[in-house]
């Protein structure tokens, strides 16, 4: 192996770890605040949306990513080839039949948004539920609203709790972004496997996971820094 060679690899790589790295804003941008959301609905006293929510978290934990993802890209299409065989002057028949799928990219990142808001969801529930009721019920003796008590009490005791499992998903999600090369998104492990086809090389595929190594063993230090900030709500 000679240098020019590890050089042209190297920026391959970079360019498929660049995709990995968008992929993994992106997920993290949406997934973070609709799992709040989706935990709100969990914990809902309204049952329709209490069920609706919980069923979805059902039916998301309960499959894996990858099939998530064939849905999402492939799904709109069948769809629309389903319909164009039926009665196009029915409103919603012919809806259907306009779809056309997605792009590759789109489609992954609405997966992965769906996909991890549903486990960071739960996160947060446990979170939330796992605060002493009587800690509201201080706030209110002091005279605090319920939105006062749960964001200047209750939240950052909520953030405490749950760095540890969210660090642990987060990390995964990382990982995860290689499920994109199922629909052909050109990622980083996507890039490493083009050697093997054009050049015979194998180890520009394990050369890949020095790329996750190095993103990951960031995270696990950044994610440690803000436990140790957060150490005074210990005991």
């Amino acid at each position: 192996m000679d240098f020019a060679t590890l050089w042209k690899v190297t920026l391959s790589l970079l360019e498929g770890f660049g995709v990995t790295l968008e992929i993994f804003a992106l997920t993290l941008l949406f997934a973070l605040p609709l799992g709040l959301v989706i935990a709100f609905g969990s914990m809902s006293r309204f049952s329709p949306v209490k069920y609706a929510s919980k069923f979805l978290v059902w039916v998301i934990r309960g499959t894996p990513l990858m099939l998530q993802v064939i849905v999402i890209f492939y799904g709109p299409g069948l769809l629309a080839s389903w319909a164009e065989g039926l009665d196009s002057t029915n409103a919603i028949i012919g809806w259907l039949a306009s779809l056309e799928g997605f792009d590759r990219f789109p489609a992954v990142i609405i997966s992965f948004v769906i996909n991890y808001a549903c486990y960071f969801s739960e996160i947060y529930r446990g979170g939330i539920e796992s605060i002493p009721k009587g800690q509201y019920e201080a706030g209110q003796v002091l005279g605090m609203t319920k939105s006062q008590t749960f964001f200047k009490v209750v939240l950052l005791q909520v953030i405490k709790r749950i760095i540890p499992p969210m660090s642990n998903e987060i990390i995964t999600l990382v990982k995860d972004t290689s499920l994109a090369r199922v629909i052909s998104v050109y990622e980083i492990i996507w890039a490493g496997q083009a050697f093997i086809k054009s050049d015979g090389l194998l180890w520009p595929l394990f050369y890949t996971g020095l790329f996750y190594l190095l993103f990951n063993g960031l995270l696990t230090v950044v994610f440690g820094r803000i436990e140790k900030k957060l150490d005074y709500f210990k005991g």
